[in-house]
């Protein structure tokens, strides 16, 4: 559907920009740090963010702002509209059962996946992890299986676009590399991921194919790696993701 240059709320537009300067990297701005993240002049950041503080999103100290919890709503609203969390969610929770350990499902936004769902028998990872987290996708288990699904141009200009600053010793840095692994994740069907993105955690990612097999999305198992070495992890965990994959295929339309 084509709409019209005047259906375009431009201030809208700015005001999201702002907020998604905030991150784990800028978790306070001044105005002039966030006009320069969002490419915006200073007085148009101010009113965005004194917008913001207005309605409650943001706190300001006389310098810095810094985004409130009420911004949560936003994200959490937005998935919990979505019909793949409450799909899989019940499908996770059976599978983490069986194998006990934790299991998830993300989707890639960009050079990032985002957390859907999660069933977590323990924390393997230092930070926590929850519907509406976010972590790079060409390290990640599921990142790379939602990589391989996408046609070699648009990987290439995501990969080209990514931060691929080693997070450990073990991280691949190299597109060429990356581009390697995601051919032999997209001829096997499922990646495998060694302390790529901590020390001290695996991981196992197949794809949530629909009836059309379409990836809609990625399901992984993380667990720590003195459960199970890397070249184990296909033996002992492939069956039960392979099970899961065949049952929310049957059910994603």
């Amino acid at each position: 559907m084509a709409h019209k240059k005047t259906d375009f709320i431009a201030s809208l537009a700015k005001g999201l920009r702002v907020i998604e300067t905030f991150g784990p990297d800028r978790p306070r701005q001044s105005v002039a740090e966030a006009a320069e993240a969002a490419g915006l002049d200073r007085a148009t950041a101010r009113r965005c963010l004194l917008t913001l503080r207005e309605l409650g999103y943001a706190d300001h100290d006389g310098k810095h702002f810094q985004l409130t919890a009420r911004v949560l709503r936003l994200g959490m609203g937005a998935l919990s509209a979505l019909p793949l969390p409450q799909i899989v969610q019940p499908w996770l929770d059976q599978l983490s059962d069986q194998i006990g350990q934790s299991a998830s499902v993300s989707v890639l936004d960009e050079t990032e996946i985002v957390y859907l769902a999660r069933a977590a028998q323990r924390r393997v990872m230092s930070i926590g992890l929850m519907p509406g987290s976010r972590l790079p996708a060409h390290c990640t288990s599921m990142g790379r299986i939602l990589l391989a699904a996408l046609p070699e141009a648009e990987t290439r200009a995501l990969l080209d676009r990514s931060d691929l600053t080693p997070r450990t010793p073990h991280s691949l840095t190299e597109p060429e590399a990356i581009m390697t692994e995601l051919a032999r994740i997209r001829a096997q069907g499922y990646a495998i991921i060694d302390q790529e993105v901590e020390i001290g955690l695996r991981s196992i990612a197949v794809p949530i194919l629909n009836v059309q097999d379409r990836t809609v999305a990625a399901m992984n198992v993380g667990l720590p790696a003195l459960h199970a070495d890397a070249s184990a992890l296909a033996e002992i965990y492939l069956p039960g993701l392979k099970r899961t994959q065949a049952g929310l295929r049957r059910v994603l339309h």
